[in-house]
């Protein structure tokens, strides 16, 4: 029998896991370690040499793409179909368990399942009938608390009740959505998981013929397993030891969304015959990135243990960047990108990766301003996120009542009991009559056909915008966008919701605030010159600009940004890890939780080792990040990088010896000419300010800086007449 095609393409650790007996196996593989050719591998070799039907083959990943990926593969290695054997994510093997076994699961045959959307929608509908304000018990907090529970494996008759009012409101809310769902034939993506552990551990003949069946079970990304998808695992392999899984401790980022590091360790005691292979050979990244990497990630107690190495060499030092604030980071970074593509490289082939989505915005204004095309990877760009939208909503409101979109996307965010059809009847009288919305519910009003409730509501609702718009007279533009996200509600809206992201909302509505802060006219090119538009009105027309153009397409040749958590999976041959500073990177919330730190680690090994060839490493001694200014120290995970594998990089010039200290440094850096960056001067218009940084050469050189009445300017240096203090 010819298996060169199986085992020739794999390294020594590779060829052992794959060609293993039959029995539990740990295939612990470090990042960039070929994971994926290791279970494809392993299921031709068990189908080829050891005579496994495929029919007997189970396969589980987390992503329809991974396991589109893999069926593709395994058919392109063995010239076969993959038809017969079961490869899909949790929840397809899940839903397709279910509809086999409908019956035994207490599932009509016509179930339904439902997406996230439809179940939101479905719980929205409950909490009206139960008469609960969807401000006191958000939505979204309880689809989350619902879903955490079914992935632990706990039913609301589990639950025993306790003296807490929100567990006991919450329970109530779960037994009543238990009998919905039952009544309505429904099932979430979480009930599928959860039903199904329930379908085989209640039904010994079907948990039988599935045992009898699957005589090969493959696991992919197994750190990222929550407690139910483990424990039917457990059922389908008990007593098998048939068991194959592939994953990596040191890449376990997910526990904010139920998944278990612990199932990694607990798999040992679990499948005692068990037996641990390590790929620790990279195919990725050069020897110095991963000797970075290895170090970082030591320092993290409870380790199964690995040290990835490459014989690829051991390429360039890793360049640490330390600059003066968020925008001379975004300036540095974007500055090498351009050096990249001049040299002939691609833009596609680079990643900014931040810790919070809220750090986006400095380096998309970067981008945006020299015409560099990017794409916000996994998520949206920093102007078009909904949070933002709705904030810029009521300021396009103040400025212009007339303002139809604004007035339909606020009017009842937050919710203030302006229902549907009191909506409806606004739009028909602008219809009708031809006036703007905002007329028409004047109109409305007027007539005295509404509800006193709904009156009251509508009533509220234009005297807020009025209320703004004279409160905010007079204010600095950024105190206008302050004061209008507090007294808006949108604040304290998101500060509510505890599960779909709310904390990243509220900081991102601080960055806003920030960007009104640092916010200059002459950055939209004419527009300052027309003397009908406010202050407030360039800065809505820079928001929509800077919405709409340089997103590029997934096949396009952009940049790609995103946050630590979305570049999992990933690679590119330049990398930005930017933000690197405590209580950002490890995040603050984290510094003083060793589990939560230690995921923080992890989150950041993660980040290194998405870097083929060139990482740069960056982090700002003084930074303004949701509407406050701070003087961090850098972040401990640089102190971990030994200082053999950095060198430092300054503005025009480069010293080798890294950051070691946990003290921010002042910068000091002579540059060319007459001032140097952190230099207090004065101007005869602005006053006092400091400078950030300084561009071009003679005649052509200019200097940006920070003044305390008017915030940042870029002044040309032959003209400015700056004196030094």
């Amino acid at each position: 029998m010819d298996v060169t095609s199986i085992i020739d393409p794999l390294n020594d650790a590779q060829r052992q896991a794959v060609t293993a007996p039959s029995q539990a196996m740990l295939v612990l593989a470090g990042a960039g370690s070929g994971k994926t050719r290791v279970l494809v591998h392993r299921i031709a070799w068990q189908i080829q040499v050891l005579g496994v039907s495929a029919h007997s083959i189970l396969a589980v990943t987390f992503t329809n793409k991974a396991a589109k990926e893999m069926r593709g593969r395994i058919e392109d290695l063995l010239n076969m179909s993959a038809q017969s054997m079961w490869i899909g994510t949790f929840h397809g093997i899940a839903h397709r368990l279910l509809r086999r076994h409908a019956k035994q699961a207490k599932l009509p045959e016509t179930f339904q399942v439902m997406d996230s959307g439809d179940q939101l929608r479905l719980i929205k509908r409950l909490l009206a009938t139960l008469n609960l304000d969807a401000d006191k018990w958000p939505p979204r907090q309880v689809q989350w608390y619902i879903n955490a529970q079914k992935d632990e494996g706990i039913r609301a008759r589990h639950m025993r009740e306790t003296g807490d009012p929100f567990q006991r409101q919450m329970l109530i809310i779960y037994k009543a959505y238990e009998e919905l769902c039952d009544r309505s034939g429904l099932v979430d993506f979480a009930e599928l998981l959860l039903r199904a552990h329930e379908l085989l551990r209640d039904n010994p003949d079907v948990l039988e013929h599935y045992q009898q069946r699957f005589r090969q079970v493959h696991v992919d990304e197994f750190q990222d397993t929550n407690t139910i998808q483990y424990a039917w695992l457990r059922l389908l392999t008990e007593g098998k030891d048939n068991i194959f899984v592939v994953g990596d401790d040191d890449q376990s980022i997910y526990g904010w969304r139920g998944a278990k590091i612990e199932n990694i360790y607990s798999f040992q005691k679990h499948y005692p015959n068990h037996q641990v292979i390590k790929l620790e050979q990279n195919y990725r990244s050069t020897g110095n990135i991963l000797k970075a990497a290895n170090k970082v990630i030591s320092v993290n107690d409870g380790r199964m243990g690995k040290e990835l190495w490459t014989d690829a060499g051991e390429g360039e030092l890793i360049s640490l960047y330390a600059s003066f604030n968020e925008q001379d980071e975004a300036h540095f970074v974007v500055d090498r990108i351009r050096a990249w593509v001049n040299e002939g490289g691609m833009r596609k082939d680079i990643a900014i990766l931040y810790r919070s989505n809220a750090q986006s915005r400095q380096f998309e204004e970067r981008l945006m301003t020299t015409g560099t095309p990017y794409r916000v990877y996994g998520g949206l760009r920093f102007f078009e996120r909904m949070e933002i939208k709705n904030a810029l909503a009521y300021l396009r409101l103040m400025s212009n009542r007339n303002d139809d979109a604004s007035f339909e996307r606020v009017i009842n965010t937050p919710t203030r009991g302006i229902g549907t059809k009191t909506i409806d009847d606004i739009r028909t009288i602008a219809r009708d009559q031809g006036l703007s919305l905002w007329a028409a519910a004047i109109v409305l009003i007027n007539q005295r056909t509404l509800s006193a409730r709904a009156t009251n509501a509508l009533i509220g609702f234009l005297e807020l915008i009025k209320q703004l718009d004279a409160q905010t007279e007079g204010l600095e533009l950024y105190e206008k966008v302050k004061l209008v996200v507090e007294k808006s509600g949108l604040i304290e809206l998101y500060q509510k919701d505890k599960a779909d992201k709310g904390e990243e909302k509220v900081e991102n509505l601080e960055e806003l605030v920030n960007a009104a802060r640092l916010f200059d006219a002459t950055s939209i090119g004419d527009m300052e010159d027309e003397e009908n538009l406010s202050e407030l009105d360039m800065f809505l027309a820079h928001a929509t600009l800077e919405s709409g153009e340089l997103q590029g397409d997934d096949f396009d040749d952009c940049v790609q940004l995103m946050t630590l958590h979305s570049a999992k999976g990933l690679e590119f041959k330049q990398v930005f890890l930017v933000g690197m500073e405590e209580g950002l990177f490890p995040s603050q919330q984290s510094v003083d939780d060793v589990g939560r730190l230690e995921e923080e680690r992890r989150l950041c090994y993660v980040g290194i080792t998405r870097a083929m060839q060139r990482l740069y490493l960056t982090y700002a001694e003084s930074r303004r990040l949701y509407g406050r200014e701070t003087y961090p120290r850098p972040s401990r995970f640089l102190r971990e990088i030994p200082s053999e594998h950095i060198q430092e990089v300054r503005m025009r010039a480069t010293v080798s010896h890294p950051v070691t200290s946990a003290k921010p440094k002042a910068l000091s850096l002579q540059m060319e000419g007459k001032y140097k960056l952190g230099q207090r001067v004065s101007h005869a218009k602005f006053g006092e300010g400091m400078v950030l940084q300084m561009e071009g050469a003679g005649a052509q050189e200019r200097v940006q800086i920070n003044f305390k009445q008017v915030g940042i300017k870029w002044l040309m240096l032959a003209y400015a007449q700056l004196d030094a203090l």
